[in-house]
């Protein structure tokens, strides 16, 4: 099993969507070099015993239905066998390499930092609320620093939804009376590529009426040092308020966008 340490580099861990294109590419990249393979030996298998028509029936071994060629130890049971050996280590490698992968994704970074942020986000027809730790609430867009990890803690008020982003690639269930936890980790490199703010659509994964395909947001991620000042401000403002004491709710969207 791949232990999550190994997947740390220096102080940063590794992002999911980075880990997601990684195991993409490896299946790929392993998938067209055995079909790759396996197509050419066939085709040279068609070739190499092809019916040319100087065949002599007495001396051509043909395999009967049924039976595994594996009699004496010939040239038949040595391919069978060390096709079937090479596939298991192929198969069994793939599933070890994956199965730890997902694992971290799932679970996310053993050690966590005093650094990281905990967002807590609710599902409501139709949009998201977040509520910052020091009880600012932010509707619609969810902003966050650059390489800092963030959790997210999600629920719903009404009827199940599910938070996700193909970007970011995270996805998690929100469900009323239930919490479930996903997190990310934008690095500083993707900020300065997209100009210095780096923006991730959000959307609801999950058909909860009829404003469903409306129900979408945005996660925005800005350098440390500018989030630090923007949540500086936000400890006493207007949307301070907990989700609780809120009780926003969000009507129907029209087809211009999500109304609040």
């Amino acid at each position: 099993m791949i232990d999550p340490v190994i997947l740390q580099q220096g102080s940063d861990w590794r992002a999911q969507a980075e880990i997601f294109d990684e195991i993409f590419f490896v299946f790929l990249a392993l998938g067209t070099l055995v079909g790759t393979i396996v197509v050419s030996y066939t085709l040279w298998n068609v070739y190499k015993y092809r019916d040319d028509g100087d065949r002599s029936d007495e001396k051509f071994d043909a395999p009967t239905v049924g039976e595994l060629p594996t009699g004496q130890g010939g040239p038949k049971a040595k391919k069978l066998f060390l096709s079937f050996g090479l596939s298991a280590i192929v198969v069994i490698s793939l599933v070890v390499y994956a199965y730890g992968l997902l694992l971290y994704v799932e679970d996310g970074p053993s050690v966590q930092d005093d650094g990281d942020i905990e967002i807590l986000v609710e599902g409501q027809q139709y949009g998201w609320v977040y509520e910052y730790p020091n009880g600012h609430t932010e509707r619609g867009e969810l902003i966050v620093p650059a390489d800092q990890r963030v959790d997210l803690n999600i629920t719903s008020s009404d009827v199940w939804h599910n938070f996700g982003s193909s970007d970011l690639r995270i996805k998690s269930d929100a469900i009323p009376g239930e919490y479930s936890e996903t997190w990310f980790k934008v690095s500083s490199e993707d900020i300065e590529a997209q100009g210095g703010e780096a923006t991730y659509r959000v959307e609801c994964f999950e058909l909860c009426g009829p404003g469903h395909s409306q129900m979408k947001g945005q996660v925005t991620v800005i350098p440390q040092d500018e989030w630090e000042e923007w949540y500086a401000g936000t400890g006493n403002g207007s949307e301070s308020a907990s989700i609780e004491s809120t009780g926003v709710a969000f009507d129907a969207p029209s087809a211009g966008g999500v109304s609040a």
